[in-house]
């Protein structure tokens, strides 16, 4: 399998390797030296995530290495080897990482016998951070985009009257590794274009509340936004334009005893 591409193809992935490069200079995600464990779910992001880190090893003037790791939750995804065999014809061998998530949720379900989103999460990222440091991974990179990144700030504000979202780049000093998110400038339709245009095979995630989630109710509810303000480009740099940031902050007066 060639990585130098042509025609339409290679004009979508330039646009998200393009975001790369920018998250790249704008936040300094990757230097030389540096050992990075790809968060791979099987999904369109980990997966276009792993690709484009890969291409830009080729013509970034950064020497890092790529440990791809995938952590099978156990929900009977039918697709992985389909997908490893894919990036193995680009010399690039994604590691199976056992656990026992799905054992664990099914032990804490909610009152209506579903998956508890928030604790499948933290179990996800517990045992990726887990194979990334147990294969000597200094940072770890996941595929969030920039999409990603203004959902989680609508699902801070209505369900935590807060304004945050995640960061480009954080340290996590419990487990002493940098998480880093290469494509957070990039759109979920580029990738998604991409996808299509590499023809990575994409895995089911197998989980049942997939599609049914708050993060899905939010994502439609900003699909309808943009469709009537035609507003995402903004919402994007809404994200960065910390300069730009007025809120209300309560002056601190004195007590009298």
């Amino acid at each position: 399998m060639r990585y130098n591409i042509d025609g339409e193809t290679m004009s979508n992935i330039k646009k998200v390797l393009g975001c790369l490069r920018k998250a790249d200079n704008d936040y300094n995600l990757i230097s030389d030296g540096d050992k990075i464990c790809v968060g791979i779910s099987g999904g369109k992001d980990s997966s276009v995530l792993l690709y484009c880190l890969f291409l830009y090893q080729k013509f970034s003037q950064k020497r890092y290495q790529l440990i791809p790791i995938y952590c099978d939750m156990g929900f009977g995804e039918n697709n992985i080897d389909e997908l490893i065999e894919y990036f193995r014809k680009l010399n690039i061998e994604i590691i199976k990482y056992p656990t026992e998530i799905k054992d664990i949720l099914q032990l804490h379900l909610t009152k209506d016998g579903k998956y508890e989103c928030s604790l499948c999460s933290k179990l996800r990222k517990g045992a990726i951070v887990e194979a990334a440091k147990n294969y000597g991974c200094n940072k770890l990179a996941f595929g969030h985009h920039s999409d990603d990144a203004v959902e989680t700030l609508f699902m801070n504000m209505i369900h935590g009257g807060r304004l945050a979202t995640f960061l480009p780049d954080m340290y996590l000093s419990r487990m002493d590794i940098n998480l880093i998110r290469p494509l957070i400038y990039a759109y979920e339709s580029d990738i998604s274009k991409t996808v299509n245009d590499l023809k990575i095979p994409i895995v089911n995630s197998g989980c049942s509340n997939d599609g049914n989630t708050e993060r899905d109710n939010i994502k439609n509810l900003l699909e309808n936004i943009y469709d009537i303000y035609k507003c995402k480009e903004n919402f994007q740099l809404m994200l960065r334009n910390y300069k730009k940031v007025q809120i209300f902050k309560p002056e601190e007066k004195e007590s009298i005893d």
